[in-house]
């Protein structure tokens, strides 16, 4: 059994959450942002999150088919980010698990399963 802590992070909504022109070329500003949370899964985010952790980005529309790193998983949402979201909170019970979003329904999804949550700023900047 898995006992790290579960990063799931909302890319659309993270993404989506910096004005870095990220509209222009979806795909690549998801990549950016899993290069980004690769460091995560070795560091962790001390103190509240201490290492090793599972760094899950979950990915959709144009960006579902960018690939994991070393570090980071990809999931491509089928349909719904949030869906999908939900589904991985769900599927870990026994594990801590945090989601990174700003999505309120998404939050109180996920809350409702026992995960925490917190918002885009939490992570560090690229």
């Amino acid at each position: 059994m898995d006992n790290r802590p579960l990063l799931i992070v909302d890319g659309a909504n993270v993404v989506g959450s910096r004005p870095d022109g990220w509209w222009r070329d979806r795909a690549g500003a998801a990549a950016r942002l899993r290069d980004a949370l690769a460091p995560l899964a070795v560091r962790g985010l001390p103190p509240e999150l201490p290492p090793p952790l599972e760094v899950v980005l979950v990915v959709e529309g144009a960006a579902r088919e960018v690939p994991g790193a070393e570090g980071v998983r990809t999931v491509p949402a089928p349909g719904s980010g949030d869906d999908t979201i939900v589904a991985l909170v769900r599927d870990a019970p026994q594990r801590r698990r945090l989601v990174v979003t700003a999505d309120r329904e998404l939050r109180t999804r996920v809350t409702a399963l026992g995960a925490e949550v917190h918002g885009p700023r939490w992570l560090p900047r690229p």
